[in-house]
């Protein structure tokens, strides 16, 4: 069994340095839908919607993995690659102060439009009313003592991971946050 998994992780390292962009977007993709599926189980659905968890999958394929790509890309060119305290502070707070906000909007948007089909009026209200409390979450996780979630994960990423581990572990982070967020932003399904 250690053979395998090795050989596979050895695979997987020559695939992310051979086609990153492609690994980042299918990685993301995956651990989107591990995410969905277990929150999907969590929230009590008896039988797994297909669609549902495609969707999903599509979302971390298409836009998670590639965004965070080329976001780590930008970030290494804006602060030169740097790693000292001060630079990985800088890179959080920008993270935080723009990606991490536009992740949160567009995964509602996107979530209340194309999951549930729901019509954009009914979007935008739910937005409105559950966009501020997701996002402060994302900051600082409540339930700790001033706990900061997404920032200390960034601070880790930056500092710790090499740039070329950053989107995946930043995607596994996010298929719990995921977790989080489906269960926030779940619906009753609309009477067709």
């Amino acid at each position: 069994m250690g053979a395998v998994v090795k050989k596979g992780w050895e695979q997987y390292m020559l695939q992310l340095q051979l086609h990153p962009l492609r690994t980042k977007a299918i990685t993301a993709g995956v651990l989107a839908g591990i995410s969905d599926s277990v929150a999907q189980k969590l929230s009590g659905i008896p039988r797994l919607q297909l669609r549902r968890l495609l969707l999903k999958v599509l979302f971390g394929f298409a836009y998670g993995g590639p965004f965070g790509h080329f976001l780590h890309k930008l970030l290494e060119i804006i602060f030169k690659g740097k790693k000292d305290s001060k630079t990985v502070a800088k890179k959080v707070l920008l993270e935080q102060m723009t990606s991490s906000p536009w992740n949160n909007f567009l995964f509602l948007i996107y979530y209340g439009l194309i999951v549930e089909r729901r019509p954009w009026p009914q979007v935008k209200d739910k937005v409105k009313k559950d966009y501020p409390s997701v996002q402060l979450t994302s900051w600082m996780v409540r339930k700790t003592i001033s706990s900061l979630f997404w920032p200390a994960v960034g601070w880790v990423n930056h500092r710790y991971m090499p740039l070329q581990f950053r989107v995946i572990f930043h995607s596994f982070v996010a298929c719990c946050w995921g977790i989080f967020l489906n269960l926030r932003a779940r619906t009753k399904a609309l009477p067709k």
